[in-house]
C-alpha cells in the first residue's frame, strides 16, 4: 500500500481525497488545510488525521507521497519541503510561478530518486492521447500549424477577490485555464522557440485577465495559436480543443472525440483510411476504479500511484515537462507586457526590455515604459521629417 497525504482541501483537493481514498493500492494517512472547519468535518466523518501545516504532517506521519492542491503561489515551497523529506509529489498545475523554480524542483526530485507528476489531466483524455499516437505515427505528415482553444462560462460578472482572480497567486485565465491547452501543445510539439502578439485581456476581472490570445513559434517554421476565454457564456461548460494541420491531413480533438482527415497520399495508420475518420473518447478510454468528474482525473492518479510503486521517474506530466509549460506562460506574460512590436506608423519596431513582473502593477509599469519608448521614437521621427521638409 502507498501511504499518501493530501495538502489543500479546496475543490480539487477534496476531489483528490474522494478518488484516491477509493484506490485499492492507497492508504490516505492524513490531510492538511488551513481551514479548521473543513478539518473538523473530515476528521469526524472519515477518521483521517488532520493537520494545519504540511511540515507538521511530515513530522508526524510516515508517507510515500503527497498530493498538493493549494494555490499556485504556495507550490514551490511545499513541493520542496516534501522532496527534502524524501516524499514523492503529485502537484496540481501549474507547477510554480517561475520556470526556473520548476526546473530546480525537477532536478532535486531526480537527484533523490523521487517520482513527480503535475495535474495536467488532459493528457489522460482518450481523444487527446489518440492525437499524440497519430502524431508519433506521422499520420498527417509534417505538422505545420496548431490551434489550441479553451472557452467557457467561468467568470461572467465582477467577483470578490479569491486566489483564482489574482495572477500573482497563480490564478487568472492564463495560469488557471490557458495552461491546459498550452500543455497539450508542448506535449505534441515540444518547447516553442518564442511567442508573439500575446494579449491578456480583461472582461470582468479587475486583478487579472479573462481572455488569452497568443502566437507560438516552433522550429522549422511550425506555428501555433492559443485562444482562451473563460468569460464566454455561449459554452455550457469549459471546453478544450486542439486542431493540427499537416502536409497529409488534419486532426481535430476535444474531450468527446478525435476527428482525423487524411489525404489520399497519406500513409494511414491501422484502423484509419483516407478521408474522414472519427474515434470517440468512449472507445479510447479504459475503465477506472472510481469515477468523479471524468475518467481522466482518476487515470492520472492511478498513473502516479503505479509510478511510485515502481519508482518510475519518467512518466506523463513529470516536473520536467511541466517546467516547459511554465516557461511558455512566462514568455506570454512578458510578451503581453511589451505591447505591439511592429507599429502602424510604418516606423521601425521599437525595442523593448522584458517585463519580469507578474503582478498587475508590474504589467502597468511595463506598458507605461513601452508607451514612453514609442512616444520618444515618434518624436524623433517627427523632428527628422520637419528638418527634411525645411
Amino acid at each position: 500500500m502507498i501511504k499518501v497525504g493530501i495538502v489543500g482541501l479546496g475543490k480539487m483537493g477534496l476531489s483528490h481525497v474522494a478518488m484516491i481514498r477509493a484506490h485499492p493500492d492507497v492508504s490516505v494517512e492524513a490531510v492538511v488545510d488551513s481551514t479548521g472547519y473543513v478539518l473538523d468535518v473530515l476528521s469526524k466523518y472519515t477518521g483521517l488525521r488532520t493537520f494545519s501545516g504540511m511540515q507538521e504532517m511530515l513530522d508526524a506521519v510516515e508517507l510515500d507521497a503527497v498530493i498538493i492542491a493549494t494555490p499556485t503561489r504556495l507550490h514551490a515551497g511545499m513541493v520542496r519541503t516534501a522532496l527534502e523529506a524524501g516524499v514523492s509529489v503529485f502537484c496540481e498545475k501549474p507547477l510554480t510561478l517561475t520556470s526556473a523554480e520548476s526546473v530546480e524542483l525537477a532536478e532535486l526530485a531526480r537527484s533523490r530518486g523521487l517520482v513527480t507528476q503535475v495535474g495536467y489531466h488532459n493528457r489522460f483524455v482518450g481523444a487527446f492521447q489518440e492525437v499524440k499516437k497519430l502524431l508519433d505515427a506521422q499520420a498527417i505528415g509534417r505538422v505545420t500549424h496548431v490551434l489550441a482553444e479553451a472557452y467557457g462560462p467561468v467568470v461572467l460578472k465582477p467577483k470578490g477577490s479569491t486566489w483564482r482572480s489574482q495572477r500573482s497567486e497563480g490564478g487568472g485565465c492564463l495560469y488557471d485555464y490557458a495552461a491546459h491547452p498550452i500543455d497539450l501543445v508542448t506535449w505534441y510539439l515540444g518547447a516553442p522557440t518564442g511567442v508573439g502578439g500575446t494579449v491578456l485581456g480583461s472582461v470582468f476581472s479587475a486583478e487579472t485577465e479573462d481572455e488569452v490570445f497568443s502566437t507560438l513559434y516552433f522550429p522549422d517554421g511550425v506555428s501555433g495559436q492559443v485562444s482562451v476565454n473563460w468569460s464566454d457564456e455561449s459554452y455550457r461548460k469549459m471546453t478544450t480543443r486542439i486542431t493540427l494541420w499537416g502536409t497529409q491531413g488534419r486532426i481535430h480533438a476535444d474531450r468527446q472525440e478525435c476527428q482525423v482527415y487524411l489525404r489520399e497520399e497519406a500513409t494511414a495508420p491501422e484502423g484509419y483510411e483516407p478521408g474522414w475518420n472519427v474515434r470517440y473518447t468512449t472507445e479510447l478510454t479504459d475503465e477506472v476504479w472510481f469515477y468523479l468528474r471524468g475518467e481522466e482525473y482518476s487515470a492520472q492518479l492511478d498513473a502516479f500511484v503505479k509510478r511510485v510503486q515502481n519508482r518510475d521517474l519518467d512518466g506523463t506530466n513529470s516536473f520536467a515537462s511541466a517546467a516547459v509549460t511554465d516557461r511558455v506562460l512566462e514568455l506570454m506574460v512578458t510578451d503581453a507586457a511589451a505591447g505591439p512590436r511592429t507599429l502602424a506608423t510604418g516606423d521601425a519596431p521599437v525595442p523593448v526590455a522584458p517585463a519580469p513582473a507578474r503582478t498587475r502593477a508590474g504589467t502597468a509599469v511595463a506598458l507605461l515604459q513601452h508607451g514612453l519608448q514609442v512616444a520618444r521614437a515618434g518624436g524623433r521621427t517627427l523632428v527628422a521629417r520637419l528638418r527634411k521638409s525645411s
